[in-house]
């Protein structure tokens, strides 16, 4: 299974039965997922939690009058099939109302700050 996409679906799934917190293990990548989503205002807080070899990360969900923030993702790049696009074919997610995570050359980053810097990348998922 996609690491990414197990860590999200852990998120819907949890905010599908109002858990406060999902925790996940640790990986660079997952982190830096998770920061843009608490940026986002998506989630609520991520932490790091454990040493070593038993990191994992603690990922406070966000509500919003008992309606989870995230309403849904979908996984753009998958690791059989890795999309990558030039930053004038970004486009808006839900018409503005969501986000697309994309790895570029200076990192993790938004659609919208991929366009603005004018760097494309892959897309690795939409998060409405």
């Amino acid at each position: 299974m996609y690491p990414i996409s197990d860590m999200l679906n852990q998120i819907i799934n949890a905010q599908k039965v109002l858990h406060p917190a999902v925790e996940v293990p640790f990986s660079n990548l997952k982190y830096e997922i998770a920061k843009i989503l608490e940026k986002s205002g998506f989630v609520e807080k991520i932490e790091k939690k454990g040493r070593k070899t038993n990191k994992s990360l603690e990922i406070t969900l966000r509500y919003q009058e008992q309606t989870p923030a995230i309403s849904g993702v979908k996984m753009i790049s998958k690791p059989g099939q890795r999309i990558y696009l030039d930053y004038r074919k970004i486009n808006r997610v839900k018409g503005g109302f969501g986000m697309a995570i994309i790895s570029t050359s200076k990192g993790l980053m938004t659609n919208k700050e991929a366009k603005k810097q004018k760097i494309g990348g892959e897309i690795i998922c939409e998060v409405w």
